[in-house]
């Protein structure tokens, strides 16, 4: 058995399967077609087939689509609803105001629910046809850099069949070794390639901290006679309750097809007390009366977790390197105040292949050759969706009704507001210690909190997202400092790890023999890939790394 790993190359590498990278092949291979060039173009995705690490129940605008495919529901694009309207509304623990104004960018009219699973499968298919090598199942593991890391060279993949202490198994499949002219990368929100390229290259030097919510997300199915009747045709939005006026973040409800809805809530990573649990949280927004009245009598077929880049346009870090490039959420490009990430996510992979594409024919591939891609980008009006929100999130993180006075002056100063370029602090920093803070008893893990139909347990969440890791592999979540956790973590945020991922991955476990009495056991098989650990964790001792390829959520629905 060999250790070198073997090496296939490409003309252009694409790493990750979501809407930027789709669009991206796909627009790459329709300018080669019109140009005569023959291209070698691969795709890997960390999902075991395309689509199952796509959790969204999301609303598509369909701009970039029509610019990528102007027939694409004559092509089948699996299109849920077609929505006719919007309602707004503001949350108290027991009462729903509608908002009579709703923002220019939440109006959706004409805008499509996806499912945003289902639609990757539908893209991945027609990039396939068009010559695409796509290959699911595979982790885009380690970065290839030249002898100077000064160039992206491509990716090596993870190896399988290894134990939990990393020797190989008799099912052992090596590593290898993808090399490309261009590497395109399409990670998704809080990238590890691009995390270890930014510690390599020091792409996000010039960029404001990259912030993120985190989103827990279900697709229910309703009866006939639920409250969401009343609402059929239209997007509903809600803020306030249970995150009040402190926190970003806020609750959706989506009309998808055969009586079904997408529900979700997401909370901002810039949260303080260290005693919120993420998923308690969103249990609540559930049982808040006129939410409870939506969904009445309904189940849960699917549930599943992710991050959002929400830092906006000055979060977005240098977006080429000699032999690279960034697209989509890992970049932070995200519409920030209209709740909208695959539109904006999909023009950046088609200006990104355009950009490739020219940089091949020159024969040049070098980070000037491909800055006609941020060039582009600020031509576009994917500049102009971003610009518009970039000091959008800042606002949010106001406290009380002072954000409202900031949140308006940017409306109708086209972003601006009081003061430009205001700033950001990296979530990991935002926890209080505990003892400033008295514990919330109107919890949703009070009586009778779940009834495993409507209201569901975390444990039953990871089962109701299909998610699925070998148990005898290395783990892939990474805890640096365990004495940290027990010695200093727990003293002064009582172990938040515990209660910010939705998947109960961590687990303290009460030990006598051991320093503390105490130890966190983790279970790697429960995690939905959302990575809020890598994010929250409040000294860094948290490494989110990619699992075996395949291995993960199965999202389908949602």
């Amino acid at each position: 058995m060999t250790n070198e790993p073997e090496q296939i190359s490409f003309d252009v590498l694409f790493v990750g399967a979501g809407p930027a990278n789709l669009a991206g092949a796909i627009r790459l291979m329709q300018a080669a077609k019109k140009k005569d060039l023959e291209l070698e173009v691969a795709l890997i995705e960390k999902g075991a087939e395309l689509g199952s690490h796509g959790i969204s129940g999301a609303i598509l605008n369909p701009i970039a689509l029509k610019e990528l495919m102007p027939d694409y529901m004559e092509k089948g694009c699996p299109i849920e609803t077609t929505i006719q309207g919007d309602a707004f509304y503001f949350l108290t623990r027991n009462r729903a105001v509608s908002i009579p104004f709703i923002p220019r960018y939440l109006h959706n009219k004409g805008y499509h629910v996806i499912s945003l699973a289902k639609f990757n499968q539908w893209m991945g298919a027609i990039a396939e046809d068009m010559g695409v090598n796509i290959f699911p199942g595979f982790a885009g593991k380690k970065l290839l850099l030249d002898e100077k890391d000064s160039r992206v060279l491509g990716v090596r993949t993870g190896e399988k069949g290894l134990d939990t202490s990393g020797k190989p198994k008799s099912a052992f499949e090596p590593a290898i070794d993808l090399l490309a002219k261009v590497t395109v990368f399409g990670e998704g929100a809080r990238g590890s390639l691009v995390k270890d390229l930014d510690s390599m290259m020091g792409i996000s030097t010039n960029s404001m901290p990259q912030v993120y919510e985190t989103g827990i997300k279900e697709v229910i199915v309703l009866p006939d006679n639920s409250g969401f009747q009343a609402f059929k045709g239209r997007s509903l939005h809600m803020l306030g309750h249970p995150l009040g006026l402190g926190t970003p973040g806020g609750g959706f409800v989506y009309e998808m097809k055969d009586n079904r809805v997408a529900i979700g809530c997401l909370v901002g990573l810039s949260y303080e007390e260290p005693l919120m649990d993420i998923y308690d949280t969103f249990m609540q927004f559930k049982r808040q009366p006129f939410v409870a009245d939506l969904i009445h009598g309904g189940r849960v077929i699917e549930q599943g977790a992710r991050t959002v880049s929400t830092g906006g346009y000055f979060s977005v870090p240098k977006l080429v390197v000699d032999g690279g490039v960034l697209v989509g959420g890992c970049a932070g490009i995200h519409n920030v105040p209209a709740l909208k990430g695959i539109h904006v996510s999909m023009k950046s992979g088609l200006l990104a292949a355009e950009a490739i594409l020219e940089a091949l024919a020159e024969g040049n591939t070098s980070g000037d050759a491909l800055a006609r891609y941020p060039g582009a980008i600020e031509k576009s009006w994917l500049k102009h969706e971003l610009y518009e929100g970039r000091n959008f999130y800042q606002a949010l993180l106001k406290k009380g009704v002072s954000k409202f006075f900031h949140l308006g002056a940017q409306y109708v100063t086209g972003g601006r507001g009081f003061r430009d370029r205001m700033p950001l602090e990296d979530d990991s920093q935002a926890l209080k210690p505990v003892k400033d803070f008295e514990p919330d008893f109107d919890s949703a893990k009070d009586v009778d909190a779940y009834d495993g139909v409507l209201l569901v347990d975390k444990l039953t969440g990871v089962y109701l997202s299909k998610t699925i890791h070998r148990e005898d592999q290395p783990p892939h979540l990474l805890i640096h400092d365990m004495d940290l956790c027990v010695n200093v973590c727990f003293p002064r945020y009582q172990h938040p790890c515990t209660r910010f991922c939705p998947g109960d991955v961590y687990e303290v476990v009460e030990d006598e023999d051991k320093k503390g009495g105490r130890h966190i056991k983790l279970n790697p098989s429960n995690c939905f890939h959302c990575k809020t650990c890598d994010v929250k964790d409040p000294f860094n001792n948290i490494t989110w790394t990619c699992p075996e390829g395949g291995d993960g959520p199965g999202y389908t629905v949602v």
